[in-house]
């Protein structure tokens, strides 16, 4: 079993890359799978999660040439996937998982998607639901609320749906469903989640227009589209962990070059802004139809605010590492309409609460959230105790932000099972020394 010990007592300093962006890169291998000829992607992802949907695309009849820094995608075209000879494990991800059942539900073929036991775990019915309604037939566990899931592609046909939750994901998949079905397919949410399936529908010239509130697909387009070279940003979400390090250890100063700044996507940008941190957004510019920046922080006292429903979708995968920076500012952090985080990798709310008790935070649970006492005073953070006992729960945002957070202790702390950080961030523990020694 993996484990990763910090040792705490420098300040972070030097410039770095995080991993290419996962999200970006889920979709760039499959738009990519399903243009006319090659495609190059730079900078991607090789996160366990983004690898595992790389070898789903391969099972399902895709050449795809994996090289440290580029992957080779070579399309076959609109109708180009073929039936996989065997179940494809898409890992411990949420995202390829449901992509892919969307996807899939439209071929002509028969494919079982199954993934590890948090996978096994995390709720299917929010896509399999609707995408019925589109005429999908797929069969899982607990009439098809759990995976593995087993979808018999068959002819799809438009819908008109209103999600009830805020979800890329669910957005996602019924666009790729929508791709391949007769007819229009409109979507809306509640409130906006991230755009990047939209903004690289755009980028390949698929027909996908906004309405108002409404995002309007038509099915089955007669022109498909060719292969593109896509540099993928670096992810806002493994950068998160370094702008929350650099501002609570004392005498930090950390570059992050060319991380995407999507506005969907960087809710902590704004949150940390409020609490009192030092970012400066530099060298703006626009990869693929994303925008990309290099980002600056420096150290800086915190003071607690309140999050509520409206940023939780621009903020979700950045909570744990947002209920560190909470825990070490001045007064009290509220996060609410958050009930999203207790359906993930695992539940973040229990989780966070947990771990973060048990290295002195002061932190109340709530269903859809938390209020956390700051162990800061005016002009300085707090401090929380090092541990011997951290636990990941399996998680890899999880583990990396009890990482950050053992920096403000004065012993060292050891975090289990971190393993799980493989999915969305290779050689973490290497990124987090070379700052530490402020040779990055």
């Amino acid at each position: 079993m993996a484990s990763l010990t910090v040792t705490p007592g420098r300040a972070l300093s030097g410039a770095i890359t995080v991993p290419g962006d996962k999200s970006i890169t889920h979709r760039a291998i499959i738009l990519t799978s399903l243009a006319e000829g090659e495609s190059r992607l730079s900078s991607y992802s090789r996160g366990e999660d983004c690898l595992n949907t790389m070898r789903a695309f391969q099972a399902l009849g895709i050449r795809i040439e994996e090289q440290p820094d580029v992957l080779h995608v070579h399309g076959k075209g609109f109708w180009g996937l073929q039936e996989a000879g065997a179940p494809i494990d898409c890992g411990n991800s949420g995202t390829g998982t449901r992509l892919l059942t969307g996807l899939l539900a439209g071929q002509d073929f028969f494919t079982i998607l199954t993934g590890d036991e948090s996978i096994r775990r995390r709720p299917m019915g929010r896509v399999v639901k609707p995408l019925r309604e589109m005429g999908a037939i797929i069969a899982g566990r607990k009439g098809g609320e759990l995976a593995p899931l087993a979808i018999t592609g068959t002819r799809l046909h438009g819908i008109d749906y209103t999600s009830p939750v805020a979800s890329a994901q669910v957005k996602s998949s019924l666009l790729f469903a929508g791709l391949f079905a007769d007819g229009v397919t409109r979507f809306r949410e509640p409130r906006l989640s991230r755009d990047h399936t939209e903004r690289m529908f755009q980028f390949f010239g698929i027909s996908l227009r906004q309405e108002a509130d409404t995002l309007v697909l038509q099915g089955r387009p007669s022109v498909g589209w060719t292969g593109r070279d896509i540099v993928i940003p670096g992810d806002f979400s493994a950068a998160a962990f370094f702008l929350v390090g650099a501002t609570i250890v004392p005498g930090s100063d950390v570059t992050i070059r060319n991380v995407g700044i999507n506005p969907t996507r960087t809710g902590l940008l704004d949150v940390l802004t409020a609490m009192g941190a030092k970012i400066q957004i530099l060298n703006r510019r626009d990869q693929a139809g994303e925008p990309v920046a290099d980002l600056r922080v420096t150290s800086a006292s915190l003071k607690g605010v309140a999050v509520g429903p409206e940023r939780i979708p621009q903020t979700i995968d950045e909570f744990p590492i947002l209920c560190v920076a909470a825990a070490v500012a001045e007064g009290e952090t509220t996060i609410s309409g958050a009930e999203e985080l207790r359906v993930k990798e695992s539940d973040r709310i229990a989780t966070m609460s947990a771990e973060l008790r048990a290295m002195g935070a002061q932190i109340t649970e709530k269903p859809d959230g938390m209020v956390i006492r700051g162990l800061g005073r005016a002009g300085q953070n707090g401090h929380l105790n090092g541990t011997t006992q951290g636990r990941s729960h399996g998680d890899h945002r999880v583990a990396m932000s009890l990482a950050i957070g053992g920096l403000t202790a004065a012993t060292p702390t050891s975090i289990e099972d971190t393993g799980c950080v493989d999915t969305s961030f290779p050689h973490f523990d290497r990124t987090l020394a070379a700052l530490l020694t402020g040779g990055a």
